[in-house]
């Protein structure tokens, strides 16, 4: 799958605690990303400079849904359920098929 234009929520949703160019102590979830610019691009992309984390991340249906929406609603439920104080026995969103 490839990276959904106009999308950027995995820059928006998910917290990244590795230092990140003008953001030195990283990002927090709901936090957009200083480099993501305003047609939800990453201004790192293909730089050294782009955090391991970003470069790691690949898009997938199931992390990014049909929609920018489903792709909010799915990365928002895995960072609350991976915070170190997470109570898991939430229901998860319903999976993309």
């Amino acid at each position: 799958m490839e990276c959904r234009i106009g999308c950027g929520v995995c820059c928006i949703a998910v917290s990244i605690s590795s230092p990140i160019p003008g953001m030195p102590h990283g990002k927090p979830a709901g936090v957009r990303c200083i480099h993501l610019t305003n047609d939800y691009r990453c201004a790192l992309f293909g730089k050294r400079e782009r955090p391991q984390v970003c470069r790691l991340f690949q898009p997938s249906l199931e992390t990014c849904g049909r929609s920018r929406e489903e792709a909010l609603v799915y990365l928002t439920y895995l960072e609350r359920v991976t915070r170190p104080e997470a109570d898991i026995s939430r229901t998860a969103p319903e999976p993309v098929e």
